[in-house]
């Protein structure tokens, strides 16, 4: 049986739920909706979700709604936040209603436009936090951001996650021999 999938899933009381063909709820950070697939069946008691399923068919796709069905109740009851920081000499963000202006050490700047459903705060131009309810969509959209300019691997400069490890490379050696 599917450890993820047994563990109830307890529901705010700010959150509303409703169960048909697919799992909707609603809160104060919006409205997300959850597929059911077929051999997939959800309950609401006691203020919890539980996912059943029909049978050991279905142990996959157990485990998986009970993951995207808990991160849909965690995102419209508190959100998600992604947090980026853009490292280098001249290397700045800006935000503007909805469009994110990337200066990355090309000849042009970036311009980013946010889908809806996600925030964009830009502090001293170096720190980026990305909030939202749908977890899924901020993933992509920090990664969409981090792709623009990527850690160089000898000086680390460019865009990477907060608290990111990265490993610096040793670069050539200037005694260049024969």
């Amino acid at each position: 049986m599917s450890r993820v999938g047994k563990k109830p899933i307890p529901v705010p009381a700010s959150v509303k739920v409703n169960i048909g063909e697919r799992l909707e709820l609603q809160g104060p950070k919006g409205t997300l909706t959850v597929p059911i697939p077929e051999g997939i069946s959800i309950e609401h008691a006691k203020g919890t979700l539980e996912i059943k399923r029909a049978s050991d068919k279905h142990a996959a796709l157990h485990g998986l709604t009970r993951a995207l069905a808990a991160n849909a109740v965690t995102g419209v009851s508190a959100g998600f936040v992604r947090e980026l920081e853009i490292v280098g000499i001249g290397y700045r963000a800006d935000s503007k209603s909805g469009v994110v202006t990337f200066n990355l050490g090309y000849s042009h700047p970036i311009e980013f436009i946010l889908p809806a459903g996600v925030d964009c705060k830009v502090d001293k131009q170096t720190a980026i936090t990305l909030s939202g309810s749908d977890k899924e969509l901020l993933g992509q959209v920090a990664a969409n951001m981090r792709s623009l300019r990527p850690p160089d691997p000898y000086k680390n400069k460019g865009v990477r996650y907060k608290g990111e490890t990265l490993r610096k490379k040793v670069g050539k050696s200037g005694a260049g021999g024969k």
